[in-house]
């Protein structure tokens, strides 16, 4: 079995870059930064290592990448890793670069009172409200000794080892 598959959440470097192909569809390029931490065991202090990754989105994906993350901001992104090659002008030389093709991607959490803004247009807000209408009728908490089956008949049974799957 072989799987490529990458999760990433991390803060974007800059603003997503966004092109269209000449078939007309969509592009974006969003740098990511990802931070681990760790103990260093032989100076007992803490050390902090950032890795920067590109990420390509294609169409729809691309076009609400370009609309809604901003250079700063958290994002979480599901894709695949692929490597792509070509000769350099200038030298020549064979250059490769890996980078993730996104297939999602989920905007990071936002301070409490910032709307998602959409880069070219006014701001959404996309918060729940803060109370329910009081038109939608309430739901109601089950205690555990009110549990009943009402018009069901059923004999208890004894479960044996031999009937648990694992």
């Amino acid at each position: 079995m072989n799987l490529n598959k990458v999760y990433l959440i991390g803060r974007l470097t800059q603003d997503p870059d966004i092109r269209t192909t000449p078939s007309g569809q969509s592009v974006a390029t969003v740098r990511l930064a990802t931070s681990r931490v760790w103990n260093d065991q032989a100076t007992k202090q803490k050390r902090e290592a950032t890795e920067f990754h590109t990420i390509v989105a294609w169409g729809r994906l691309a076009e609400i990448c370009s609309q809604y993350l901003k250079k700063g901001g958290l994002a979480m992104f599901e894709g695949r890793l692929q490597t792509r090659s070509w000769d350099d002008k200038a030298t020549g030389a064979k250059r490769y670069m890996t980078e993730i093709v996104a297939e999602s991607m989920q905007l990071g959490p936002r301070s409490a009172n910032a709307p998602y803004a959409p880069a070219n247009g006014p701001a959404m807000d996309v918060r729940r409200p803060a109370a329910a209408p009081a038109s939608e009728p309430e739901i109601p908490v089950i205690q555990e000794d009110e549990l009943t089956v009402s018009g069901i008949e059923e004999e208890q049974k004894q479960i044996k080892d031999t009937d648990l799957p694992f």
